[in-house]
């Protein structure tokens, strides 16, 4: 039983052997003292390189002076100020087409027409007629009732006939501006830019054939402005427009006027449609998109700040300044506000560096 009991505690007994006389050998040894000092001084340098990389990783602004420029952005596309849309006024069949889609007109050209045999015999018809009550009535008030006393009965047939006479005119003019209306003439110079029917032969309806003339030289850049910003624009301010079709150019424009009545955007929110003009309309074509940027206000050399460099608390806002490698909070007073900076009236100076958030 002893023989078991002391066969379980030679490994303990061996143990206490050797962290009482065995490890603090080890200490007297020169070649450990070493190696503790070596994983001292790498504990020691990799601690201070740890603060240092997180000193180096505080991103910082140097405040300075530069110009801001608050914008209000929006799309839109191509549009044209002079343009027309021609459509008969009544129906029949279409005799001949002058144009195509393309094709350059000049103002009051003859686009279409509408076959005018049947319409110049109404007209011949009216004419005849007219010449018939005409004569009626001169039967009537020269020799019928000439020298008769004039009586009720007498002024209503005389009436009568001065009516149907009346009548009869209104035919005529309305047979003659029919013929007249049977052919489409162009408002305007321009170009063809629609033209649903360009074969003669077929019968015409009075909403599905037309004529679309597009006047190039009266292009312009016409854009949808959101309710809650349209207020910040006025006439003449000065805007640059990107066209998709152009990425790579800016074009310097101004607002040349806004609509006073509002539109619906596609999103079923309120916009304002507002128009600039294009100095060279050779190069756009109509319905080419675009961005248009809008300089609502503009400041030169003030002093500023990135808006990710500012703290609010209520109405006051705060930067954190780095001074001697320490920080401090600053209180600052703002004056104009752009989406990436703002305007810093009081609180920093040239030079001073801010925290960035």
């Amino acid at each position: 039983m002893s023989i078991l009991l002391y066969d379980k505690r030679v490994p303990l007994i061996k143990e206490i052997f050797y962290m009482k006389f065995a490890i603090p050998s080890l200490f007297k040894k020169r070649w450990f003292q070493v190696t503790i000092l070596i994983i001292i001084i790498l504990s020691s340098f990799f601690i201070w390189q740890a603060k240092n990389k997180a000193k180096d990783g505080l991103k910082t602004y140097e405040v300075t002076t530069k110009s801001l420029e608050k914008v209000v952005s929006a799309s839109g596309k191509i549009t044209a100020k002079n343009q027309a849309t021609l459509r008969f006024q009544t129906v029949g069949q279409l005799s001949w087409v002058g144009v195509k889609k393309g094709d350059t007109v000049k103002k009051w050209q003859a686009i279409a027409s509408l076959n005018q045999v049947e319409l110049q015999k109404e007209l011949k018809q009216e004419l005849l007629d007219y010449m018939n009550t005409r004569w009626d009535f001169e039967t009537t008030n020269r020799d019928t009732y000439k020298d008769k006393v004039l009586t009720d009965v007498i002024q209503r047939v005389k009436d009568q006939s001065q009516f149907d006479l009346d009548r009869s005119v209104l035919d005529v003019e309305i047979a003659d501006i029919a013929q007249k209306y049977a052919v489409l003439t162009s408002p305007i110079d321009g170009i063809v830019t629609e033209a649903t029917d360009e074969n003669p032969g077929i019968n015409v309806s009075l909403t599905a054939t037309y004529y679309k003339i597009v006047d190039p030289t009266s292009l312009r850049f016409t854009a949808e402005v959101e309710e809650l910003d349209i207020g910040q624009v006025k006439e003449g301010m000065p805007t640059t427009i990107t066209l998709d079709a152009f990425p790579d150019q800016s074009l310097t424009s101004e607002v040349a006027s806004i609509e006073f009545s509002s539109i619906e955007t596609t999103s079923g929110s309120t916009a304002y449609n507002v128009q600039f003009p294009l100095s060279q309309e050779s190069l756009y074509r109509l319905d080419m998109s675009g961005d248009v940027k809008i300089v609502v206000q503009k400041k030169e050399n003030v002093l500023t700040v990135p808006v990710t460099a500012v703290e609010s608390s209520g109405e006051q806002k705060y930067v954190t300044v780095l001074k001697n490698n320490k920080q401090q909070k600053v209180a600052i007073k703002t004056g104009m506000e752009t989406d990436d900076d703002y305007e810093v009236l009081e609180g920093l100076s040239t030079g001073d560096k801010v925290i960035l958030k």
